[in-house]
């Protein structure tokens, strides 16, 4: 099961045996690989799920979101947070943006999402904690800063989930934001102000817990 044809069919299994996304969120990612022609880009029904399922078991009431992409993570989010529930989400991309906001229309969740357009550094300046719960899924460049700008954000015991960490076959990276991973990989790793664990899902998953 080490090759690759091998990993694919437990990745196969591992989302046959995950609850499926509510219609619209599975209706948002069809459409979203169609329309961008970009399926790896976007957050998959296993990681969708995991998502889903921390800021349920959290009782998050407020959650940021630093990369929205086409919003399916987003989406499936907003669906665990309570009625009066907020998540705000970064995205630089127009495009991008109004291709979420039509879903979020439609859906019974999407009054507790509020999108900021315009690059996520600016958009954490102007913001004010506590938030229960942070995903970070944006330039890979960008994760050190990131993490560090919203750390002070997250109240005690919240959660940063942390997608991509094994982007480019980290711990050999081979692609060009490989280095950046391992720098920001072993950043926190060292980070006494967290606990983490990384979760070998699709191209990697870590859950940091602030102390």
């Amino acid at each position: 099961m080490g090759t690759k044809a091998g990993l694919r069919r437990i990745g196969s299994y591992a989302a046959e045996q995950t609850t499926p996304p509510s219609a619209l969120a599975q209706q948002l990612y069809r459409d979203s690989v169609s329309t961008f022609h970009e399926p790896r880009i976007s957050c998959g029904r296993v990681k969708g799920m995991l998502l889903q399922t921390l800021v349920a078991a959290l009782r998050a009431k407020r959650v940021l979101e630093i990369g929205m992409y086409a919003g399916f993570s987003a989406l499936m989010m907003a669906e665990a947070l309570p009625d009066d529930g907020e998540l705000i989400t970064c995205e630089i991309d127009h495009e991008k943006i109004a291709f979420g906001q039509q879903y979020f229309t439609r859906s019974p969740h999407g009054h507790k999402i509020t999108v900021r357009e315009g690059p996520a550094s600016e958009t954490i300046k102007t913001l004010q904690g506590p938030f229960d719960f942070v995903f970070l899924d944006a330039e890979k460049t960008g994760y050190l800063a990131y993490y560090e700008a919203t750390l002070p954000l997250i109240a005690q015991g919240g959660l940063i989930a942390v997608d991509d960490v094994l982007f480019g076959s980290v711990p050999e990276p081979k692609h060009d934001r490989g280095p950046d991973m391992v720098a920001f990989n072993e950043h926190v790793r060292n980070d006494d102000r967290v606990s983490q664990v990384m979760l070998a899902v699709h191209s990697g998953l870590t859950i940091i817990r602030k102390l």
